[in-house]
């Protein structure tokens, strides 16, 4: 799957079939349903899951707990806007999906 891909499949009423969860919630998320995005975010381990984590916190205008999961994620808050940092992680999460 693309990126352009992944945008088309907005128009649909549930995530494509496969969809790997992290995908999953920023698909969720996407689609205005942030609050199923975070719960599927926090039961993710790992640094994917404290990134998806993190943007979705800065999403919700908590800039303090959105740092705290970037820190656990090895990562700085993107100075981008919030539409360009979902384009990001979501290339990075379908290029993970390829390999």
């Amino acid at each position: 799957m693309e990126l352009d891909e992944l945008h088309a499949s907005l128009a649909a009423q549930e995530p494509p079939a496969g969809l790997p969860r992290l995908l999953q919630a920023l698909w969720h998320d996407a689609k205005g349903d942030w609050h199923r995005a975070h719960e599927i975010a926090q039961s993710v381990k790992g640094d994917g899951g404290a990134r998806i984590h993190a943007y979705l916190h800065r999403k919700e205008g908590d800039l303090a707990n959105a740092d705290y999961w970037y820190q656990l994620a090895g990562a700085k808050r993107p100075k981008v806007s919030l539409e360009d940092e979902w384009d990001e992680l979501a290339r990075e999460l379908l290029r993970e999906k390829a390999s």
